[in-house]
C-alpha cells in the first residue's frame, strides 16, 4: 500500500512495481478492498497507534477472509445474487463509517494533511473512483460463477496485469527477470484454469476484467496520487462516497429494485454484519501499513490465499484437482520472486 519515492517525472522502476504488488497482497483478498495509500508506510502511520505484526497479522487474515466467505455465503447459500447492491451498500456503510471514525477518533487525522482540491478530485479521485468501482462490482460478480478457490487463483494474476499496463503505456521499462516472473506466473494461473473441473467462460471473463480494473487502479493511484498522504481509510474517506454514488447510478440499469424486496428475506442484520465486517478489514489495513516488512506482508496474503482455498474445499465443497495445485503454487512462488526480487 505504500509505493516508494519515485524521481520527479520520471518512469516507475523495478522497486516501484514491486511496492504496487505489495499493495495488491495486502488487498486483494477483500471484497471491499482498502484503496492504495500514495505515500510510505513510515510517513503514513507515525501518527496512528500500532500494533505488532504478530498481532495485526492474524485479524487482517481473519478479517479478510471472513469478508469473502460471507459474501459468498450471500451469493451462493442464502441466493442473494445482487452483486451491485451489495458493493454499493457496502461502500455507503464505509462513507458514513470514515466519517464517524473521523469525528469520535483519530484514525482519520489525515485527512487534515491531504489538500484536496476540484482539480485533484477531478483530475484523480473521480477516474481512480470509477475503476474502483467496476473492480469492485466485477469481483463480486464472479461469486455467481465461480468458486472461491478458484477466483483466489485468478486473483495471483493481477502483479502481471498491473507490470503489463505499465510496459504497455512505458510506465515501467520490461526486463529478463521480471519477463520470466510474469511468464511464471501466468504458466500457472494458466495451468490452474485448465485443471479447473467447473470452469464457466462468463465467471472467467468477467473476473478477468475484474482485474484489469483492479491492476489499472493501482497504476493510477501511483501515478496520479504519488506524494499524497493517505492512508488506506484516509482514501476510502474519499473514495467510498464516490463509489458509492457511482453505483448507485449503476443500480437501477443492472439490478432495478430486486435486492430491495430481498432484504427481508435474507434480515437486515446479515447485511449490516456483512458490511461491518469489511469495513473492519480497512480500519486493520491502517494497521497493518507498516506492521512488518513487504515480504512478510505478501506471504501473510499467499497464507491467507491457502486458508481460503482449503476453506472453499471444507466449507462449500468446492472441487480442486492436483494440476490446479500444481499451477497455483506455481504462480505463488512467481509472486514471491516478484516480491524478493523486485525491490534489489
Amino acid at each position: 500500500m505504500a509505493p516508494t519515492d519515485m524521481e520527479k517525472n520520471g518512469p516507475i522502476h523495478s522497486e516501484e512495481g514491486a511496492q504496487m504488488l505489495q499493495a495488491h497482497e495486502k488487498t486483494s483478498g477483500d471484497l471491499l478492498p482498502s484503496p492504495v495509500s500514495a505515500t510510505s508506510p513510515r510517513a503514513a502511520s507515525s501518527n496512528k497507534p500500532k500494533l505488532s505484526a504478530a498481532t495485526i497479522i492474524p485479524i487482517w487474515i481473519v478479517l479478510s477472509s471472513a469478508v469473502i466467505i460471507y459474501n459468498n455465503y450471500l451469493y451462493n447459500t442464502l441466493q442473494f445474487r445482487f452483486p451491485v447492491f451489495l458493493v454499493t451498500w457496502h461502500l455507503t456503510f464505509a462513507a458514513i463509517g470514515t466519517r464517524v471514525l473521523g469525528k469520535t477518533t483519530h484514525l482519520l487525522d489525515g485527512v487534515k494533511d491531504v489538500n484536496m482540491s476540484k482539480d485533484v478530485f477531478l483530475r484523480s479521485i473521480l477516474p481512480i473512483g470509477l475503476l474502483f468501482s467496476a473492480s469492485l462490482i466485477l469481483s463480486n460478480t464472479a461469486y455467481l460463477y465461480l468458486s472461491v478457490a478458484y477466483i483466489q487463483m485468478l486473483k495471483a494474476f493481477v502483479p502481471v496485469a498491473i507490470l503489463l499496463i505499465s510496459w504497455t503505456f512505458r510506465i515501467q521499462d520490461p526486463n529478463k527477470r521480471l519477463g520470466m516472473i510474469v511468464l511464471m506466473i501466468s504458466s500457472g494461473v494458466a495451468l490452474a484454469s485448465r485443471g479447473e473441473l467447473h470452469f464457466n467462460l462468463i465467471g472467467f471473463i468477467v473476473q478477468a476484467a475484474a482485474v484489469v480494473f483492479e491492476a489499472s487502479r493501482l497504476v493510477m493511484i501511483e501515478i496520479l496520487l504519488h506524494g499524497m498522504k493517505m492512508n488506506p481509510l484516509v482514501s476510502l474517506h474519499y473514495y467510498a462516497p464516490v463509489c458509492a454514488l457511482i453505483n448507485l447510478l449503476v443500480l437501477p440499469l443492472t439490478e432495478g429494485f430486486a435486492p430491495f424486496y430481498e432484504i427481508m428475506r435474507v434480515g437486515p442484520l446479515i447485511l449490516l454484519s456483512n458490511a461491518a465486517i469489511a469495513f473492519l478489514l480497512n480500519i486493520a489495513a491502517v494497521f497493518l501499513v507498516g506492521a512488518g516488512s513487504g515480504l512478510v506482508l505478501t506471504l501473510a496474503g499467499v497464507f491467507k490465499d491457502i486458508l481460503l482455498i482449503t476453506g472453499s474445499v471444507l466449507i462449500f465443497g468446492a472441487q480442486i484437482t492436483p494440476v490446479q495445485v500444481v499451477g497455483y503454487s506455481i504462480a505463488l512462488v512467481g509472486l514471491i520472486l516478484y516480491k524478493t526480487t523486485g525491490s534489489k
